[in-house]
């Protein structure tokens, strides 16, 4: 499972990925030149000017390995994958289950009620450290709704009901999410919720770093054979990954969001890091982003209690724990889907 966490990240612009035996090799312009098993690889993701031989991605292909395709700023563009795998009999069980609205429902608000209950623990656990800096108040009431949405949630209610208090949930979160912010650096303001592109900084690091999620879930709920694009919570739409959208909402904020807090509350990332286009749009440059990425990579290490296993496990191994709970739960082994619970 170690493999599992291993994500190998080429920004290095004009840089080739070939196949050397069972190794990934990595030139530079510059002539550098590293290697890579691809045995101890989960993915590969390529951000900009970065090429790839056709060898190399059918041997990817092969294995297992998904290689995506991003932007220099982070934009998702394409993806390469081998044949899909899995049991067929999973895969249309997922996706009547989709075509039923009680079914998806049920499924949907299980998602919700985890990304609910994280939420709430990320404020809580501000309140907790930081009460002395923080507007009590304003975060006391965020919290208040939260329990309002995860209890009515605990009741049968239509998908579209769910998707309304997921809608609910989210603003209440972002409104007050900037006092989570300690920061005295103004770059580091936030006042709401801002993408396609963001409007800065803080929007900045949480989109780049959402899109590394979604990668990392989308790759393991296809190892277990579901297909990433039939989702519950998120309506279908070409080219959008429905399901590990879905599953991807209750790491948002203990991996995703609770990472750009301390890249910014410990000066880890620096405003001179971003740069501002005449559009408005904020990018960071490429030692931010490498940066972010080793932070991210360093955080799927640490060491977390799996709520449902109650087994110690790396949170990078939490994206396949719960891609297999959902395989179980859409076969009927389970009576319903385990979301992933924070403490």
């Amino acid at each position: 499972m170690k493999k599992l966490l291993n994500t190998l990240y080429v920004t290095s612009q004009g840089s080739y990925l070939s196949k050397d035996g069972e190794c990934v090799v990595v030139r530079t312009e510059d002539g550098e030149k590293r290697r890579f098993p691809a045995h101890v690889l989960g993915g590969i993701v390529c951000f900009g000017n970065v090429l790839c031989s056709p060898f190399l991605l059918g041997h990817c292909g092969e294995k297992g390995l998904a290689v995506s395709f991003l932007t220099e700023r982070g934009r998702y563009l394409a993806g390469v994958r081998g044949p899909q795998s899995g049991n067929v009999l999973l895969r249309r069980a997922q996706y009547r289950l989709a075509d039923d609205p009680d079914d998806a429902s049920r499924l949907a608000r299980s998602v919700i009620v985890g990304k609910v209950a994280n939420s709430r623990a990320v404020l809580r656990r501000c309140l907790r450290d930081h009460g002395g800096r923080v507007d009590r108040d304003a975060l006391d009431r965020a919290v208040a709704v939260l329990d309002d949405c995860a209890e009515r949630l605990r009741r049968p209610v239509s998908l579209d009901e769910a998707r309304g208090m997921e809608g609910r949930a989210a603003n209440t979160y972002f409104a007050v999410f900037g006092n989570l912010i300690l920061a005295e650096d103004p770059a580091f303001r936030f006042v709401g919720r801002n993408r396609r592109p963001p409007l800065d900084v803080a929007n900045c690091l949480l989109s780049f770093i959402y899109t590394l999620l979604a990668h990392d879930v989308r790759s393991a709920l296809e190892a277990v054979g579901l297909d990433p694009q039939v989702g519950f919570l998120h309506r279908d739409r070409p080219g959008r990954p429905g399901l590990a959208l879905d599953v991807m909402e209750e790491f948002r904020p203990v991996l995703a969001d609770r990472l750009v807090l301390s890249l910014i509350n410990r000066g880890e990332v620096r405003a001179r890091g971003f740069v501002r286009k005449e559009s408005g749009a904020v990018f960071m440059d490429d030692d931010t982003r490498k940066a972010v990425l080793t932070a991210w990579q360093k955080r799927k290490q640490d060491e977390v209690m799996h709520p449902f296993l109650k087994e110690r496990i790396a949170l990078g191994l939490a994206f396949h724990v719960q891609a297999q709970l959902m395989a179980r739960a859409v076969r009927g082994d389970l009576d319903g889907y385990p979301p992933y619970f924070w403490k």
